[in-house]
């Protein structure tokens, strides 16, 4: 992947934020920018695999919930492979990626890059039912 003067550039040239010593070396990044990386890894998902998606919203958010400050993202909602007939006329699922832990974890763009695709199919893998336990023993932790 290609870098610009203010740290990781996209496949647009877009820059994706910089250190800033001022702040405890915490990346910088502006929510446009992350949103435009949670974008990227969701469209890295092989799209025989989006099909198969139903009923699923993406959001990014700043902050997750202050009873789990470090939390990267969030399923909300119904895995697949426990719908069943009463599944009608329901809000969607909620996926969430947390902008700020995922900056405050990682010391490169690059991580930030990696992390997020990795936060985004973890997501995505509860909605197809898929738990925690398989998602670590396929890395994906």
């Amino acid at each position: 992947m290609p870098k610009s003067a203010t740290g990781y550039a996209g496949p647009l040239g877009i820059s994706y934020g910089r250190l800033v010593p001022d702040n405890g070396s915490v990346l910088e990044m502006t929510r446009e920018m992350f949103e435009e990386l949670v974008a990227e890894a969701l469209d890295r998902i092989p799209p025989e695999l989006t099909r198969l998606m139903d009923n699923v919203a993406v959001f990014v958010e700043d902050e997750p919930p202050a009873d789990d400050p470090e939390l990267l993202g969030v399923y909300e909602g119904t895995p697949l492979t426990e719908r069943g007939e009463w599944y009608a006329g329901v809000l969607p699922d909620r996926i969430t990626i947390f902008r700020g832990p995922t900056l405050r974890m990682c010391e490169s763009q690059e991580d930030v890059v990696a992390e997020t695709e990795i936060t985004v199919v973890h997501e995505i893998a509860h909605h197809f039912g898929i738990d925690d336990a398989r998602l670590h023993a396929l890395g994906y932790g």
